[in-house]
């Protein structure tokens, strides 16, 4: 296991130990070491089941983060096939951290939207951590109506802590792109589904997340503030994001309870980062289960169940 987060250090500990057993089995294969293993891979079996059966909300959103956790354009490889890219927005330029494009997923031709971060400095610069411009957004909206007009459902898989709040992205009005693509995702006339594969921060993961069907991967979350932003602000110190991470309802489990995901999709033990191919064949499944779901669906029905599934996101009580 490599990048072990905090709390799967017993169980990477565990794990060492066990393979040097084995190592040490393959040279001598005595009655003492033979019991070593098999107790050693007793302990790695129960710490596995204890270390992953009850994940805390604040333990998804570290899961959600790693590093090695598969990233849109891994999907697009491993989930898709004949994945072509489309550049620009026809307005101002492009914007590598929402890539998107023309695609295959079982056979179906779809158009994939998503967002991508980097694995190291230089990539993450490229794809500015997953956090798009004006430019993504409006690109994506592009490519939506490309979809609309040829029929094509729309696939957006969704990982990004949070559209770009910086200058530039101020001054060419991203509130306003993300906004409109609030507004124009409920007339677009095809099916659209979304997956929150890692981070699915505020409004700029909602920006391609209007959508028929929202699916999360088992330890993705779906936030309108970060943990940490959320701590600065009620706590006032990110020490008390793992509260905040509990507070804020954000784990597929409780966005499922709530209404706010339509299904959950399962990843392989331990986080989708342990097997991307296994990730990528659960998220495949999931995507074709949904599509089949809607694609029936006169269009016109479609759109207002759309509408009215948005509309009636959030509880609240009222006091006399």
């Amino acid at each position: 296991m490599k990048q072990a987060l905090e709390f799967e250090k017993p169980l990477l500990k565990a794990r060492e130990d066990l393979e040097e057993a084995r190592r040490r089995q393959q040279l001598r294969n005595t009655q003492k070491i033979t019991t070593t293993v098999d107790e050693l891979e007793k302990k790695v079996d129960q710490l596995e089941r204890e270390t992953y059966a009850n994940l805390s909300p604040w333990q998804r959103v570290q899961i959600a983060r790693h590093g090695q956790r598969p990233y849109m354009l891994d999907y697009a490889k491993h989930a898709f096939d004949d994945f072509v890219e489309l550049h620009g927005d026809r307005h101002v330029g492009d914007d590598n951290a929402m890539p998107a494009g023309f695609a295959t997923i079982g056979g179906r031709k779809v158009v994939l939207i998503g967002q991508q971060k980097g694995r190291d400095t230089k990539e993450n610069l490229l794809r500015n951590f997953g956090s798009a411009h004006p430019e993504g957004y409006r690109k994506a909206l592009r490519l939506m109506r490309i979809a609309e007009k040829f029929s094509l459902p729309v696939i957006c898989l969704i990982d990004t802590p949070g559209a770009f709040p910086g200058i530039g992205a101020e001054e060419r009005n991203i509130a306003e792109a993300i906004a409109f693509n609030l507004l124009e995702m409920m007339k677009i006339r095809t099916p659209m589904v979304s997956v929150v594969i890692g981070e699915g921060g505020s409004g700029g993961a909602l920006g391609i997340g209007v959508t028929d069907r929202v699916l999360i991967m088992e330890n993705a979350y779906y936030s309108v503030i970060s943990p940490e932003g959320c701590a600065a602000i009620l706590w006032k110190h990110r020490q008390h994001a793992p509260e905040a991470a509990q507070a804020l309802k954000l784990s597929a489990p409780d966005l499922k309870e709530l209404g706010i995901v339509d299904g959950i999709v399962r990843e392989p033990v331990g986080g989708a980062h342990h097997d991307h191919q296994a990730a990528a064949q659960s998220l495949k499944d999931a995507i074709l289960g949904a599509l089949d779901e809607i694609s029936g669906t006169p269009m016109d029905t479609l759109l207002q169940q759309r509408y009215d599934k948005f509309r009636a996101l959030g509880k609240f009580t009222e006091r006399g």
